[in-house]
C-alpha cells in the first residue's frame, strides 16, 4: 500500500494577523481580537500578546489584567472570510483533495501530485505571503495526526516534516494533550496518575488505554506509534451555521434581543447563499447571567434561506422560550440542510395536491 503524502496548513494568529496587515501601525504590537468589552472572549491574539499568557477563549477582562496596554479590536468576520477565500484558492490550485477544518486551517492529500512535497509546501507559503501578506505554517507527514502535529512545531511561519523513521522517538517528549483524541478532561485524568508525556503513554498496553480512555484508547494506542488511518475528507459536511455574541450588558428585554437575532439572520442568510444551502431547523441559544445555557429550536416543513423568514422563526422561538433570567449571550443557528428548496409534504398535503390536480383535469371521470 502506497504511503500518503499529507500536508496540514494553519494560518498564524489569523484574525490578529489580518488586522496587522490591514493596519501596519499595529505590527509588532500586542493585538487581541474579540472586542473591547470586558464581557467578551479572546478569539485570537498576536504572538506579541501571547508573551503575556493571553490565549484564545480567555475572557477579555482577564486578558486586560495581563496585558492592559494591548490593542483590543472587534471581530470582522466578513474581512476574515474574504482573506480565507484567497488562501483556499491557493490550496485548490495544488489539489482538489482539500479538507477544510476551519476558516484558517486545512489538510491536503498530495499523494497524486508529481511535484516534491517540500516544493509544494514552499509554494503554498510563498503564494499566501505574496497574495495576502500573511504567513502560514505547514506540517508534512504520511498521516493526518503527524502532519497536524508538525504544523505546530515551528510556528509562526514554520515548516516541519515528520517521517516514519522519526516515530516514535520524536513524539516521546511531547505532553499527552498533543495527541489528537486526548482532550482537557482526559489529559487531566492521565496527569493525575502520573502520565505526563507520550513516552509515558507508550509504556501502557492497549487494554490499559481502553480502561483509562474508553473506546478511543484503541486509536490513541496506534496513533502514538505513528498509525492513523483517517483519510482527507473532501466532502466534510457542515452540520450547522450560526452566529452568537456576548452582550455588553445583561438584559431581559426581548426587543433588544430580537435586534441581535435580526443581524444574525442577515449574516446566516448570506452564508447559506454563498454555500448554496437551504435550512429547515432554526435554533436560538441563550446563556443567562448564571452561565446556564438555554436553547429553543424550530423545524419547519420547507427549506429556507431568506433572512426575513429566518428572523421571523427565530423571533417566534424567542417568544415561546420565555425569559426568566437576565441574558448575557444570544445566538442563532440554522441546520438540517438541503441544496434545493424542497418542501416536506405531509400525507394530507399530498392528498390535497392530488385533488387539486384532479380538479384541473377536464376529462370526464363520471364513469368511475
Amino acid at each position: 500500500m502506497m504511503d500518503h503524502r499529507i500536508i496540514h496548513v494553519d494560518m498564524d494568529a489569523f484574525f490578529a494577523a489580518v488586522e496587522q496587515q490591514d493596519q501596519p501601525e499595529l505590527k509588532g504590537k500586542a493585538v487581541i481580537v474579540g472586542g473591547s468589552s470586558n464581557r467578551g472572549i479572546v478569539c485570537t491574539c498576536s504572538y506579541e500578546a501571547r508573551k503575556f499568557g493571553i490565549h484564545s477563549a480567555m475572557p477579555i477582562f482577564m486578558a486586560k489584567q495581563r496585558c492592559p496596554h494591548g490593542i483590543y479590536l472587534p471581530v470582522r468576520h466578513e474581512r476574515y472570510r474574504e482573506v480565507s477565500r484567497q488562501v483556499f484558492d491557493i490550496l485548490y490550485e495544488v489539489t482538489d483533495l482539500v479538507e477544510p477544518l476551519s476558516i484558517d486551517e486545512a489538510f491536503l492529500d498530495i499523494s497524486d501530485c508529481e511535484e516534491k512535497t517540500y516544493d509544494i509546501a514552499k509554494y503554498i507559503k510563498e503564494q499566501v505571503n505574496q497574495k495576502t501578506g500573511l504567513t502560514i505554517s505547514v506540517g508534512i507527514s504520511y498521516n493526518k495526526f503527524l502532519a497536524k502535529l508538525a504544523s505546530d512545531w515551528n510556528k509562526p511561519d514554520g515548516i516541519k516534516i515528520i517521517t516514519k523513521e522519526m516515530v516514535p522517538d520524536i513524539l516521546k517528549p511531547l505532553p499527552v494533550h498533543k495527541v489528537f483524541g486526548i482532550g482537557r478532561k482526559s489529559g487531566s485524568k492521565l496527569n493525575q496518575i502520573g502520565i505526563e508525556t507520550i513516552e509515558d503513554l507508550l509504556s501502557l498496553s492497549e487494554q490499559n488505554l481502553i480502561d483509562l480512555l474508553g473506546k478511543s484508547g484503541v486509536e490513541i494506542y496506534h496513533r502514538i506509534r505513528g498509525v492513523d488511518q483517517r483519510m482527507v475528507e473532501i466532502d466534510r459536511q457542515i452540520k450547522s451555521i450560526g452566529r452568537e455574541t456576548t452582550l455588553t450588558r445583561d438584559t431581559m428585554d426581548k426587543e433588544e434581543l430580537k435586534k441581535y437575532l435580526f443581524i444574525f439572520a442577515q449574516e446566516v442568510s448570506q452564508s447559506l447563499k454563498r454555500r448554496g444551502f437551504f435550512a429547515r431547523t432554526i435554533t436560538i441559544k441563550m446563556k443567562d447571567a448564571h452561565f446556564k445555557a438555554h436553547s429553543k429550536g424550530k423545524t419547519i416543513e420547507k427549506y429556507i434561506r431568506d433572512e426575513k423568514e429566518i428572523y421571523e422563526i427565530a423571533s417566534e422561538a424567542l417568544e415561546e422560550n420565555g425569559i426568566e433570567e437576565y441574558i448575557r449571550l444570544i445566538g442563532l443557528t440554522v441546520s438540517n440542510f438541503s441544496t434545493v428548496p424542497i418542501e416536506q409534504l405531509t400525507f394530507y398535503d399530498t392528498v390535497d395536491k392530488t385533488l387539486e390536480n384532479a380538479s384541473k383535469d377536464k376529462r370526464d371521470w363520471s364513469y368511475l
